[in-house]
């Protein structure tokens, strides 16, 4: 099992995750709602501004601090953990 930190010294799977957005776009709103209505939304920006989303198989989102496009490098790159970009 690999795991990604999305920021903070939180961690996602790797094996988990379906999709890595912005939370720019309405649509995009619109699920982060419904799931915070639901329950299956994770805050992982403490407190910060989110700048990515991740759309997990079971359908739970979680919220970033970190961009989508730094999370989406460390998901393929072979090591996968790392907090090198984290400062950002």
């Amino acid at each position: 099992m690999k795991l990604i930190s999305v920021g903070f010294g939180n961690t996602v799977s790797a094996d988990r995750i379906i999709a890595i957005v912005t939370p720019d776009s309405s649509p995009i709103r619109r699920i982060i709602q419904e799931a915070k209505d639901g329950g299956s939304l994770i805050d992982a920006s403490c407190g910060r501004r989110t700048r990515a989303v991740i759309i997990a198989d079971s359908g739970h989102i979680i919220l970033s601090a970190l961009q989508s496009e730094t999370i989406s490098h460390r998901v393929a790159s072979k090591g996968g953990f790392s907090d090198e970009e984290e400062e950002r």
